[in-house]
């Protein structure tokens, strides 16, 4: 059975970045801004505070693992944080190693902290299907995940990088499997705790080739189209529609990506035509199906 959540994940790419080790004591305080790539970390001693963009702050402690599918701003701190104003204590004692607060004081917090890129280009849109917030309190596999990533970042092991694009994948698929249901914020994860929206999700998933309206899915999922409508934008966070054009242009990316000419995608993404396929990857895009391959090749 097709899963919308691993198709997400896969089409994203995960791909590493930075992973190092922190401990820190004492007051410190580190703020980053304007990121736009994920953030994840996960608390193995201690209590500190996490503060995102528009959110009250959260407490984090010892077993605590949280994930920012894209950050843009935050700040960690101590539960007491410095004066305003003062300058931030960082000390790189190795490589991947960092110190916090005061270099002489016993460490008070220990923590690993990674952040990665997506590869694909249409993060944007599929970050978006996913929970702005992930937080999770004593799931020891997802700290056993953040273990091998640290490990295998500080290695320069054959096929390295493989490994990590991996390793992330299942700690982004562990992390979604920790928060699903309908707590979640507005999107995919909240949408297949849905029992009537998770059959729909996947069928467009699972067949997006086949033609599809709102009035069918609606049909499907035993509403009317109003009610559907409502229930489907509220849940996901967008329109039927959208979320269908939108998976079918992202599923377009990527077999241009690998080089499937143009006539053939618009059979397997369900549009009639290249002509009209062209049309609305033009529309949605910027620029035609040929034009894209050009471009990602290219580059």
């Amino acid at each position: 059975m097709t899963d919308p959540v691993a198709d997400v994940v896969s089409l994203l790419k995960p791909r590493p970045s930075i992973a190092k080790q922190v401990t820190g004591s004492r007051q410190w305080l580190v703020e980053r801004t304007e990121l736009g790539s994920p953030f994840y970390c996960a608390l193995l001693e201690g209590e500190c505070l996490l503060t995102i963009a528009r959110r009250k702050p959260i407490r984090l402690e010892a077993g605590d693992f949280v994930l920012v599918p894209e950050a843009f701003s935050f700040t960690m701190n101590s539960l007491q944080p410095p004066p305003r104003g003062s300058l931030p204590q960082r000390l790189e004692t190795s490589p991947g190693v960092f110190r916090l607060g005061d270099p002489d004081a016993p460490a008070e917090i220990r923590a690993m902290v990674g952040h990665c890129t997506f590869g694909s280009n249409d993060k944007t849109l599929l970050a978006s299907l996913l929970p702005d917030l992930v937080h999770v309190r004593g799931e020891e596999r997802l700290m056993q995940l953040v273990r091998m990533i640290n490990d295998e970042t500080g290695d320069r092991r054959t096929a390295r990088e493989i490994v990590l694009s991996h390793l992330l994948e299942v700690l982004f698929i562990e992390a979604l499997r920790s928060v699903g249901g309908s707590h979640a914020t507005p999107g995919l994860l909240r949408a297949m705790a849905d029992p009537q929206l998770a059959p729909i999700l996947r069928r467009i998933h699972e067949d997006p080739a086949h033609s599809i309206s709102a009035e069918s899915l609606a049909r499907e999922a035993a509403m009317s189209r109003s009610t559907f409508y409502a229930r489907f934008q509220s849940e996901v966070g967008v329109t039927p529609m959208e979320y269908v054009t939108g998976w079918r242009m992202a599923l377009a990316k990527q077999l241009l990506r690998e080089n499937i000419a143009p006539a053939e995608v618009s059979e397997r993404v369900g549009y009639g035509s290249a002509s009209a396929f062209s049309v609305a990857f033009s529309r949605h895009v910027g620029m035609s199906p040929g034009a894209y391959s050009r471009t990602d090749a290219a580059a």
